[in-house]
């Protein structure tokens, strides 16, 4: 059972004791930590914040610790109750709110609850931030108002089709072109918050919608993480329903992965690469993933004649670099899609009205889509040390080793050769060094990826 404290927020397992896990004390510690950096950090007398929380089962729990904890520090709540991520993002926006928490553990299982912590432009808090969070949590530097001061609690529904709205007035979503293809999909939403928003969105496509998983109990059917080894049930359900594509969300809906009309994964890292394919048709611009992603977008984003920059792994280190580079669109190799004509936000119901427009305007179907964009092959792995090893001496060692290579050290130690990369990053919450590699087969990335666990732990023996 694990407690993790992070500058994005706080996560851990319910039940235990406190400190180690994810408790009502360890709740309301953490959001009266946020709330007091809030009120710290404005000059505005009644400060608010937008509450959301996915399906899972202890999100009512844990959404009336944080909510009440934040009336009593004098803070007005909006309670949209029900919801996802990304549409918890554009409520701050929409309604001008301080901040926001998103109560979700994201794709962790079902024992797993966090809150996920927004600044008043409905982006994540940077690492500044965070710190400063983390820091009045630590030093439980809280201060609650009197009785007559106490804020006060409002429940907001319909924020979801609030969200579906917005998403339909993007310029690049072409409704009327994916109504007249009459596409049919399969839906997994893992029994969360994407049972509510992608069905009702697909609607308003003209889409029939196939429900699987859908019904928002957090009762979770598989391993929540949209890989490949959970979504067997799906797969079959796509070929069986003679579906177009499967579409598949993890809980809190930030993440898209598609299915093709074969059952075959058409790849998560390649949702993101497929988006900015069509993006970038219609609107020149650069893109930005972070370091452990596909190299696949900057293949297409140069095809396009863009450029293509790559940031430190985190959502909030890929949104910093688009702002700097002005990156028309951008994500996470994860099925992250973020794309700022509508927010700085993963927004899996952006990524699917982008990808059906795409497909409609294509003509083809999901499998030859797919098929269009170069093939690349990842292995990732993961090297156990003990406590006593220096990760950051064996990562500057690799470093050294490799200094005649293309060599990027915002975030571990990237090492790009001519057809394929390594991406070796510690862990930063246990003696772990993370492996990703990539390369034109699956056994020349798995070959990859051992060459370099060999060489790492001959570093660690010498």
């Amino acid at each position: 059972m694990t407690l993790i404290k992070s500058i994005s927020g706080i996560r851990g397992t319910i039940g235990g004791k406190v400190g180690e896990n994810l408790t009502p004390l360890d709740a309301v510690k953490f959001a009266a930590a946020y709330g007091m950096w809030l009120k710290n950090n404005t000059s505005k007398k009644d400060v608010s914040v937008i509450l959301g929380r996915d399906a899972r089962i202890s999100g009512k729990l844990v959404s009336g610790l944080v909510g009440n904890t934040l009336i009593s520090l004098g803070i007005k709540v909006i309670d949209i109750g029900l919801s996802t991520t990304p549409t918890v993002e554009v409520a701050v926006q929409l309604d001008e709110a301080d901040g926001g928490i998103i109560i979700t553990a994201s794709h962790n299982p079902k024992q797993w609850n966090a809150l996920k912590l927004l600044n008043n432009k409905g982006e994540f808090l940077n690492a500044a931030a965070g710190e400063e969070v983390l820091k009045i949590a630590e030093n439980e530097s809280f201060e609650f108002v009197e009785v007559d001061d106490l804020g006060v609690f409002r429940k907001k529904q319909h924020y979801i089709n609030r969200h579906i709205s917005e998403v339909l007035k993007l310029n690049l979503v072409d409704v009327e072109a994916i109504k007249s293809a009459k596409f049919k999909v399969v839906v997994d939403a893992v029994n969360s918050t994407g049972g509510i928003a992608i069905p009702a969105l697909l609607e308003k496509l003209g889409v029939e919608c196939v429900e699987l998983y859908c019904e928002p109990n957090g009762e979770f059917p598989h391993n929540p993480e949209p890989l490949k080894e959970h979504l067997t049930d799906i797969s079959e359900l796509v070929v069986k329903e003679k579906a177009d594509l499967g579409i598949v969300v993890d809980p809190d809906v930030d993440r898209l992965a598609l299915i093709c009309e074969d059952g075959t994964m058409f790849g998560e890292e390649y949702t993101l690469v497929a988006c900015a394919d069509y993006v970038l048709g219609k609107t020149k611009g650069n893109t930005v993933s972070n370091l452990s992603s596909s190299r696949a977008l900057k293949d297409v984003t140069e095809k396009h004649g863009g450029n293509y920059m790559a940031s430190a792994v985190g959502e909030v280190n890929v949104v910093e670099q688009m702002k700097a580079t002005k990156a028309v669109i951008g994500g996470e190799g994860n099925g992250g899609i973020i794309y700022p004509e509508s927010h700085y936000g993963r927004d899996s119901l952006v990524g699917v009205a982008l990808f059906l427009s795409h497909l409609a305007q294509s003509k083809i179907s999901c499998k030859a889509l797919r098929n269009t964009y170069p093939d690349y092959f990842m292995s990732k792995n993961k090297i156990q040390l003990t406590p006593d090893v220096n990760v950051d001496d064996v990562l500057a060692k690799m470093t050294l080793k490799y200094k005649n290579e293309d060599v990027i050290t915002i975030d571990g130690v990237k090492i790009n050769f001519e057809k394929e990369w390594v991406h070796l990053r510690k862990s930063n919450t246990e003696p772990i060094i993370r492996i990703y590699t990539e390369s034109t087969s699956q056994n020349n990335a798995d070959e990859l990826a051992e060459r370099f666990i060999k060489e790492i732990k001959s570093i660690i023996i010498n």
